[in-house]
């Protein structure tokens, strides 16, 4: 570096509208070894190598994805690190965090070793997810030495077959973590109510689309909603309800937060825009989990999102090949669907219909998942200091999603056909272009890094420390040692 090189910057975007989630505001901005150094008019900003016009185009914060399965190692027909964040950048997405039902799952430090490996030709930043099981309590630690970013925890089954934990595990794995203030995701479906009902829907004849549907009741999610929520409020653990997709699990969600857990919840674009009618025109193709319902739920949902009960937009990213898709029988289908590329096309399209403002959708899509998991406001803001992670948008541009065009292995989408208005034209990552004027940046293989907890995260509080597993098994002091009774 040379002596005057710390007055200069790499770049400086010029004629662009900032937005933040406070509003909008006609802004230029210096950027320099990948983070904002300036924002401001523009004479205010200092000399530049390289100067960028984006008038006409709005600046996001990259949107952070919460949920994404980028299926390597072990499932590479499907999707790997490479393709999945291709389909992130191209989307406008600058940050993921990746899911452990691989082959292996993230559950030990191996396996963790194996995924980082693999994600080395990532073109956006990531967290990675460490397993919560129940044959894993012990490997938590090591992997939080590892670097993973939060947990998951499978409390219903899904793709990989991963056995759903007991409570007792599920209860010692949150004082575990209460302890190092790591947040844990939750895939909120009692497993118990699922398998026995797709066991007699079966028996009974049904492999329709619906009967997945209905071997999957809202009280599947309700319940598991209020047990997290139960055990994150004993132990202290902070927690996080993963594509949230009925009305019912709002009220337990409600209430944890009013009685002052650290929980937070996401839901998706398709549990907002599908309703059961959806089974009848794409049948097995809008096989997820947990389902798409009724249309009260989708109502429900977008209330939610409005007053903040929904923190976050996710996506639960979840490629298949075509094939594993299209099944008469509902049951072999596999769950799941693209929609890390589409997610922002299709909230923006929401914001232009006037369902919620931009600063909101910034809220919900940068600004709330940076906070959940330790990251603001180096990410999920475009202030200085902050990574110049950064969604150049056109709000005014038409496109009609196409699976054959998806970036992602997963060609096939519900979303086909749709038309939508607001566009990334550009999407940036910690100072360089991973997609620009609509085409990926090939170069950028390799330039995502992985992100952990950072020091913004609050100072953990664990609770009932003398009721843990770790306390209980510890030897009982001697009677000599114990305090004598006053008479």
């Amino acid at each position: 570096m040379t002596p005057d090189s710390q007055f200069h910057a790499d770049l400086v975007v010029v004629g662009g509208t900032i937005a933040s989630e406070t509003g909008t505001h006609s802004a230029a901005l210096a950027i320099r070894d990948g983070a904002i150094i300036a924002v401001g008019t523009p004479d205010a900003m200092p000399p530049a190598r390289e100067t960028l016009d984006a008038s006409g185009l709005h600046l996001l914060p990259g949107a952070i994805d919460a949920h994404v399965h980028f299926r390597e190692p072990g499932y590479t027909h499907k999707e790997d690190w490479g393709t999945g964040t291709a389909a992130a950048a191209m989307g406008g997405v600058t940050t993921v965090f990746e899911m452990p039902n691989t082959n292996p799952p993230t559950g030990t430090p191996d396996a963790l070793a194996l995924k980082l490996k693999a994600a080395e030709k990532a073109h956006v930043d990531f967290g990675i997810y460490g397993l919560l099981a129940e044959d894993n309590i012990d490997q938590l630690e090591a992997l939080i030495d590892g670097g993973v970013a939060a947990f998951k925890c499978f409390m219903g089954n899904t793709f990989g077959n991963l056995p759903s934990p007991s409570t007792g595990a599920m209860l010692e794995g949150f004082e575990i973590l209460a302890k190092h203030g790591m947040r844990c995701s939750l895939h909120a479906e009692t497993a118990s109510i699922m398998a026995w009902r797709q066991r007699k829907l079966a028996a009974a004849g049904r492999h329709d689309p619906l009967a997945h549907l209905a071997s999957r009741p809202a009280v599947v999610a309700t319940e598991a909603v209020a047990r997290a929520a139960i055990l994150a409020e004993w132990t202290g653990a902070r927690i996080h309800v993963l594509h949230i997709s009925s009305a019912d699990e709002l009220r337990p969600l409600r209430e944890a937060k009013a009685r002052g857990v650290d929980i937070t919840g996401e839901t998706c674009p398709h549990y907002l825009l599908f309703d059961e009618h959806a089974y009848e025109t794409l049948g097995s193709i809008i096989r997820v989990n947990p389902p798409v319902r009724e249309k009260h739920h989708q109502t429900a949902l977008w209330e939610a999102l409005s007053d903040g009960t929904i923190d976050m937009i996710a996506t639960d990213h979840a490629p298949h090949d075509p094939a594993e898709k299209r099944r008469d029988d509902i049951w072999t289908a596999d769950c799941g669907f693209p929609g890390v590329e589409t997610q922002m096309q299709l909230m923006l399209t929401a914001v232009n219909e006037g369902r919620f403002t931009l600063a909101e959708y910034v809220r919900m899509s940068a600004g709330a998942p940076a906070r959940a998991f330790g990251l603001f406001p180096r990410k999920g803001a475009l202030t200085v200091g902050s990574d110049a992670d950064i969604a150049f948008v056109d709000m005014r541009r038409r496109h009609v999603i196409r699976a054959a065009e998806l970036h992602s292995r997963g060609k096939i989408t519900p979303f086909e056909g749709m038309e939508t208005v607001g566009l990334p034209i550009h999407t940036m990552v910690r100072g360089r272009f991973a997609m620009r004027d609509r085409r990926l940046c090939a170069e950028t293989a390799g330039w995502g890094r992985s992100v952990r907890r950072a020091q913004a995260m609050p100072t953990p509080q664990p609770r009932n420390l003398d009721q843990t597993m770790e306390a209980v098994l510890r030897p009982p002091a001697p009677a000599s040692a114990r305090p004598r009774a006053v008479a």
